[in-house]
């Protein structure tokens, strides 16, 4: 969609967006959210003593789809190209970070918010210079200038404000460095600061920076905190909600797209259950301030997620809810342990049953991981010198094929694809996202809901 036409659009739509404008903008991005992920989800959570199947509260809210072409050489996006539409309502290229080709600066929804003087956040379960929490409040030309990224959130200003007044999620390391402490900048600036999940809960004041993780948080699956993203929701919420003139809030569930990279479907269904908590406390918010509008998307899908493979009609929700991590930790905890425990230990983990075959071809794969990684791996797994990367992702891809066959999960892909994705919504104006539409417009409504304040 060219700028022609959105100007075209919003000249007509704005009597009407006056009259309705929201005070508030809840908008949350499944990262990677295609639309069997949803199903996925709504069979997970289906309650085996009944006979129909209960639906979700992503059934209560899906009101429509979109596309999510880059203006690129390819119909696939990735998440910067895909963020960046869905914060400045213009297309860009794949790795952009809210730039146009040329690199210039695209408005993000969130400058357009500082600017008219609203409270803005972004909160993430990546670390939140990645790709989709940065195409809100930095410009840069590639997605992986993370440090340069980082810079950003300090440097960019509107009117010589921050950008964002909350920011929760990781990266204490790109934050951190030797060559720049941001977080030591962000205190100087008046920024509340946490960095671990005690003092999150003590944060108490606006603006306010929380880094609870050196890169992204650990999965959901594997992370000792239940309902990180819930959690850190709320506590945005709580911090905004006194805002006079209303404010912006942009929430990410990261890591799905992470876990579909990964075709790990346990993985994938932890996610998808965090973020549906964490739209629950924004759709709870809407219904208690129904002078929100609550939207939610995706920026892609990833993956190519079908449920049921093998020419088997079946999909065995029972099998993934008996995984109790995901396949990178599996591996490493049964490096730990000694060889006559393998067998208890799987059971342990997965809750699955192996043939003779099964077990001595995941036995194999085991005594070649570990003859690369040794018999015990850091419990971070970041950083890993690549042999013993190519090991461990050896090692998961064992245990990943016979939870995705007991479970008959199928994946046509381990990168992105162009399928359209799911649009929700909650709030009296939650029949403006209906239908068929690009990414791009859902970006134009919200926009030109703060253009007619």
């Amino acid at each position: 969609m060219n700028k022609i036409f959105i100007s075209t659009l919003l000249a007509a739509m704005l009597p009407q967006l006056a009259e309705a404008a929201p005070k508030n903008i809840i908008y949350m991005i499944g990262d990677g959210m295609g639309p069997a992920y949803l199903s996925a989800y709504r069979y997970y959570q289906d309650n085996p003593a009944t006979k129909a199947v209960e639906s979700t509260v992503y059934d209560e809210l899906w009101v429509g789809v979109a596309s999510t072409y880059p203006d690129d050489e390819t119909i696939v996006t990735d998440s910067a190209a895909g963020a960046t539409a869905l914060a400045t309502r213009v297309k860009s290229y794949n790795g952009a970070i809210s730039v146009n080709h040329q690199h210039q600066p695209l408005t993000t929804m969130l400058e357009i918010a500082k600017a008219k003087g609203m409270h803005t956040g972004i909160v993430a379960t990546s670390q939140i210079n990645h790709a989709t929490p940065a195409s809100f409040i930095a410009h840069n030309e590639h997605r992986k200038n993370y440090n340069e990224i980082a810079n950003d959130f300090v440097d960019n200003k509107v009117a010589g404000k921050f950008v964002a007044d909350v920011m929760f999620g990781g990266g204490t390391k790109y934050f951190i460095r030797n060559d720049r402490n941001l977080v030591t900048e962000f205190k100087q600036a008046g920024f509340s600061y946490a960095d671990n999940w005690q003092d999150l809960t003590k944060l108490s004041k606006l603006p306010a920076l929380a880094l609870l993780a050196p890169v992204g948080l650990p999965s959901s699956l594997d992370n000792p905190v239940a309902n990180p993203l819930q959690t850190m929701t709320e506590k945005a919420l709580q911090l905004l909600t006194p805002s006079e003139k209303g404010f912006v809030l942009m929430v990410e569930g990261s890591q799905i797209d992470w876990c579909g990279h990964a075709n790990d479907i346990a993985c994938a269904m932890a996610e998808m259950d965090d973020f549906a908590k964490a739209i629950r406390v924004a759709k709870a918010y809407v219904d208690s301030h129904p002078d929100t509008i609550l939207v939610i998307t995706a920026d892609h899908e990833t993956g190519g997620l079908s449920l049921g493979a093998e020419g088997v009609y079946a999909w065995n929700t029972n099998v993934i809810k008996g995984v109790k991590h995901t396949a990178p930790e599996i591996s490493r905890l049964l490096l730990g342990s000694p060889a006559n425990e393998i067998p208890k230990l799987w059971t342990t983990l997965t809750s699955i049953k192996l043939t003779a075959a099964e077990f001595a071809e995941l036995t194999l794969a085991l005594q070649q991981a570990k003859k690369v990684l040794g018999a015990k791996l850091p419990a971070d797994l970041e950083d890993l010198p690549k042999t013993q990367e190519q090991a461990l992702d050896a090692l998961s891809a064992a245990v990943k094929k016979q939870i995705n066959h007991y479970s008959k999960t199928g994946w046509t892909s381990e990168a992105h694809t162009a399928i359209d994705v799911p649009v929700l919504a909650w709030g009296k104006q939650r029949g403006d996202f209906a239908g068929f539409q690009d990414n791009t417009d859902i970006a134009a409504k919200l926009i030109g809901y703060l253009d007619a304040r």
